[in-house]
């Protein structure tokens, strides 16, 4: 997260998330690094919302899937961006 490039950040941020697999903190890790990007960066790709959005929900559902730092990270991308 000490890179200024935005896109870089947000492309690993959305490549963990996307590839790690259920039960790894990796997933939580990955959703709170994006709510990091949208409040460092003040935006994010559709695909790295989307990501976001779905990784709060499987914590929501199943804290064994996904930790709950997705949620902590999803909060913080609706605020940064004005999503609420």
């Amino acid at each position: 997260m000490n890179d200024d490039d935005a896109e870089f950040v947000e492309y690993w941020c959305v490549q963990v998330g996307r590839r790690a697999v259920t039960g790894s903190p990796l997933l939580g890790l990955a959703g709170l690094c994006l709510g990091h990007t949208a409040r460092r960066f003040g935006r994010l790709s559709d695909e790295a919302l989307a990501l976001a959005q779905s990784l709060a929900l499987r914590a929501e559902a199943d804290p064994t899937d996904v930790d709950g730092r997705a949620v902590d990270g999803y909060d913080d991308v609706r605020s940064f961006l004005h999503l609420w």
